[in-house]
C-alpha cells in the first residue's frame, strides 16, 4: 500500500547535522506509523526512531536521544530524521519503515511492513 524512498544520506564529519528524508508513495500516508532503523557493516538492523500516525507521538532508541529527531510532514508524504552531533558510532546504512496506524508504538523489525532501500551515512572523525 505504500513504497518508501530513503535520501540525505552522506559523508558528513563528526559534529555536524545531517537530514534524512523519506518520501512515501500514494494519498493516505497519515495511515501509517513511521520509523527509522539503520544497520552497521556486520552488525544486526537496529531500531533508532518511530513516530506515530499525527506526528504527536514519538520513540527514540537511548543511543540517539537528544541528538536525533524524527518528524512527519503529512502533507508531503514525508517522514524525516534530523541527526545533530554526529558521531563515527552512527555510521550505517539508514532505512526507513512503515506499519499499519496504530495506537501503539513499535521498534521490532517484524513489527514494520514497508521498507526502503537504506541510505549510507558515514561520519569522519
Amino acid at each position: 500500500q505504500v513504497q518508501l524512498l530513503e535520501s540525505g544520506g552522506g559523508l558528513v564529519q563528526a559534529g555536524g547535522p545531517l537530514r534524512l528524508s523519506c518520501a512515501a508513495s500514494g494519498r493516505t500516508f497519515s495511515n501509517y506509523n513511521m520509523a527509522w532503523f539503520r544497520q552497521a557493516p556486520g552488525k544486526e538492523r537496529e531500531f533508532v526512531a518511530a513516530i506515530s500516525w499525527s506526528g504527536v507521538s514519538t520513540y527514540y532508541a537511548d543511543s540517539v536521544k537528544g541528538r536525533f529527531t524524527i518528524s512527519r510532514d503529512n502533507a508531503k508524504n514525508t517522514v524525516y530524521l534530523q541527526m545533530n552531533t554526529l558521531k563515527p558510532e552512527d555510521t550505517a546504512v539508514y532505512y526507513c519503515a512503515a506499519r499499519a496506524r496504530s495506537s501503539v508504538m513499535a521498534a521490532g523489525i517484524s513489527q514494520y511492513d514497508y521498507w526502503g532501500q537504506g541510505t549510507q551515512v558515514t561520519v569522519s572523525s
